[in-house]
């Protein structure tokens, strides 16, 4: 097929917009300024060539060269894009959409939720058909981590000595006869949800109630975030869970997506 020359432009365009990128990922990737030749190795591109992507970068005010040493690095610009881009979202408004279509899929209550003093803070809940005034209290409400689905998500940000500092700081209390109160099985639940993905609450907060969370990663790869679906016993089966729990993990990576999540540099501690 000939190509037309508007779209071998386009091409073109959109080649150099990849390389521009991939010029900026890496030098924000870079502890100190870096030279051309150790830039052009580090993206694979030929000398000339990454020369010619640093003076457009260097001429927009992204970068700049280092008079001593001919070095290169980011400017402080590229954070101006970044605070307006964090003053105009959050959390609680990238997933509100993902919120309404998990709440449809598993016909349960959808919410997301953060920590804040080493509690669990929902910030946001969409009702399934059955929980409307349960979802309503729900916003705002505070929780323990040792025992819900999304505090578990988010106590794996916690090193070993923290872990124990959390437990020391608010202790595990038992909720109900099913809350772990037992640190070492807490620590072992931890790494059972590390592992797997994904948290369970199989009534440790509340009688009779299940819920199931993955993770919200942040562009520094720590868990900021749960996204969870709760409902009774009587509805969140094994066989209900695992079947719509693809689309949980999915909306999660996308609502991580958004937030500059990059799998490559998850920063969850193995604790």
């Amino acid at each position: 097929m000939k190509r037309t020359p508007g779209a071998d432009k386009a091409t073109r365009s959109n080649q150099s917009s990849e390389k521009l990128l991939t010029i900026m990922e890496c030098l924000s990737a870079q502890d100190e300024p870096v030279r051309l030749q150790e830039i052009a190795r580090l993206v694979s591109m030929n000398e000339s060539t990454t020369l010619r992507y640093i003076a457009t970068l260097q001429k927009s005010g992204y970068v700049v060269q280092d008079v001593d040493t001919g070095r290169y690095s980011l400017t402080y610009k590229i954070c101006a894009i970044a605070a307006n881009v964090s003053s105009r979202k959050n959390i609680r408004n990238i997933c509100s959409p993902y919120l309404r279509s998990i709440a449809h899929i598993f016909s349960e209550s959808a919410n997301v939720a953060e920590e804040h003093n080493m509690m669990v803070v929902y910030i946001e809940a969409i009702s399934g058909p059955h929980q409307l005034l349960m979802t309503t209290r729900r916003v705002g409400n505070v929780s323990p981590m040792h025992c819900t689905a999304v505090g578990k998500l988010l106590l794996l940000n916690y090193t070993q000595q923290q872990l124990h500092q959390y437990v020391a700081a608010k202790g595990l209390p038992a909720m109900t006869m099913h809350t772990i109160t037992d640190p070492a099985a807490l620590f072992a639940e931890l790494d059972k949800v590390r592992a797997q993905g994904y948290a369970f609450d199989n009534e440790e907060y509340e009688p009779g109630a299940r819920c199931i969370a993955a993770p919200i990663y942040d562009y520094t790869g720590r868990v900021v975030a749960g996204l969870s679906v709760s409902g009774p016993v009587t509805r969140m089966t094994d066989e209900h869970i695992y079947e719509k729990l693809p689309f949980l993990l999915d909306a999660a990576a996308q609502v991580s997506q958004r937030m500059g999540y990059d799998e490559s540099v998850r920063g969850v501690r193995n604790g």
